[in-house]
C-alpha cells in the first residue's frame, strides 16, 4: 500500500487559483485512487479538516512545520502543490518529493529586482533538488523550468488543469446586479493582472460594463483602477467586486457578454477554462501560456493600444456570432479535465 501526502497548506488562502487547484484535484485523487493500493492523506490547515469528506484521512497542518515537521514514518510519496513551499520531508529521505511547479511568472516581472528574482529561484530550485520528480501545469511553464533550473534528469511532466465545473449559478442579495450587458473579469487584482487596459473598451461601448472579481493583493492598483475610470467619464461602469462566492462566479461567467483576460503572465490561466466551459467569446493577452490555453477559439491583444484593443473586440465579436462559436469553445474546455488529471497524478506516484 503506497501512503501518499498531498500537501493542501496553501489552501488558508481562499479565493486563489492554487486554493481551487488543491481542491479539485484532491477530490478526484480520491475518488480515482485504489484503496488496495494507495491512501492519500491531506495536509491541510486545521480549519479546513473535514474538506475532502470525513472519510478522508488528514494531517493538520500549523506554521510550525516549517520547521519541525510531523512523523512521516510509513509515508512513500509528498505532493508538494506549491513549487515555492517551506513544507517539504527534508530530513527523510526515503520519501519521494513530487513538485507540481505553476508558473515561473517572477521572471516576467518587471517591479523585480534580479537580486529578488536570483533569490526566487534559488528557493525554487532548492524545491526542485528535494524532489523526484517535476510536474508543470503547462508546456509554456516546463519550457521555462528547463530554461531556467537545473534538473539534473529528473522527469518533467506536463499535466494541465482541468476545467472547474460552473453549477448553481445565483446572485445574492448583497451581490452587485450588472445594470447592462458586461465584460467579466476574474484573478488576484493586482498589476500583473493588467486589467486597466481594459477600460478604453468602455469609452465607445457606453452599453457595457466591466466587472472585476478577485482577491485585491494591491490597493494601489486598485485605486488605480477606479482613478482611471473616473479620469475616462467611465467610472459608473466599472465595479472592482472583491472576493466572491463560488455561485456568485457561475453566474458572471454564464451571463456575461465576454470574458476578459488581458494579464501578463500565467501559467495556466484557469478562469480561461471555465469561460470556455461555458461557451464564451474570451479575449487575451498574447503573453505566456495564454495562447497554449485559448488555442484557435480565443481572440488575442497583441499589445494593450486602446484603438487595436477596440479593433480586435469588434472584430472578435462579430466572428463569434457569425461563426456560432460557443459549442467550438465548450469542445476546447473538455480538453482540461480533473479525472484526467488525477489519473495522470497517480500514475507519477507510482513511477517514482
Amino acid at each position: 500500500m503506497m501512503q501518499i501526502v498531498f500537501d493542501c497548506e496553501r489552501m488558508k488562502y481562499t479565493n486563489t487559483g492554487l486554493f481551487s487547484y488543491c481542491l479539485h484535484l484532491g477530490l478526484k485523487l480520491k475518488e480515482h485512487s485504489n484503496p488496495y493500493q494507495e491512501q492519500i492523506s491531506f495536509f491541510t490547515p486545521s480549519q479546513l479538516l473535514g474538506i475532502f469528506g470525513v472519510d478522508a484521512k488528514y494531517i493538520a497542518q500549523h506554521s510550525l512545520q516549517k520547521f519541525l515537521m510531523p512523523s512521516l514514518n510509513g509515508y512513500s510519496i509528498w505532493h508538494s502543490t506549491y513549487q515555492g513551499s517551506h513544507y517539504l520531508p527534508i530530513r527523510n529521505k526515503n520519501i519521494r518529493v513530487v513538485l507540481t511547479i505553476h508558473d515561473l511568472n517572477f521572471i516576467y516581472e518587471e517591479d523585480k529586482t534580479e537580486q529578488k528574482k536570483k533569490s526566487y529561484l534559488q528557493s525554487l530550485q532548492q524545491n526542485i533538488n528535494r524532489s523526484a520528480a517535476i510536474v508543470c501545469i503547462s508546456e509554456y511553464c516546463r519550457n521555462d523550468v528547463v530554461n531556467y533550473c537545473e534538473l539534473n534528469n529528473k522527469p518533467v511532466f506536463v499535466i494541465h488543469n482541468g476545467t472547474n465545473t460552473l453549477e448553481s449559478p445565483l446572485l445574492l442579495r448583497t451581490s452587485y446586479q450588472p445594470r447592462k450587458k458586461f465584460l467579466f473579469a476574474i484573478g488576484t487584482v493586482n498589476r500583473k493582472k493588467n486589467f486597466h487596459v481594459l477600460l478604453p473598451l468602455l469609452v465607445r461601448n457606453n452599453d457595457m460594463e466591466l466587472l472585476i472579481a478577485g482577491k485585491p493583493d494591491d490597493p494601489d492598483y486598485v485605486n488605480y483602477i477606479n482613478f482611471s475610470a473616473r479620469k475616462m467619464g467611465i467610472e459608473e461602469n466599472v465595479r472592482v467586486l472583491g472576493p466572491i462566492s463560488e455561485p456568485e462566479k457561475s453566474w458572471y461567467f454564464q451571463n456575461c457578454y465576454a470574458f476578459t483576460f488581458p494579464s501578463l503572465a500565467e501559467g495556466f490561466g484557469l478562469p480561461v477554462a471555465e469561460a470556455m466551459s461555458v461557451g464564451k467569446p474570451v479575449f487575451l493577452s498574447n503573453r505566456t501560456a495564454l495562447p497554449e490555453i485559448g488555442r484557435d477559439v480565443a481572440f488575442y491583444f497583441p499589445d494593450f493600444d486602446g484603438d487595436g484593443m477596440q479593433k480586435i473586440f469588434h472584430d472578435g465579436m462579430q466572428q463569434y456570432t457569425s461563426l456560432c462559436m460557443s459549442e467550438r469553445i465548450k469542445r476546447r474546455s473538455g480538453d482540461f479535465c480533473w479525472n484526467k488529471a488525477a489519473r495522470e497524478y497517480i500514475n507519477i506516484y507510482h513511477s517514482v
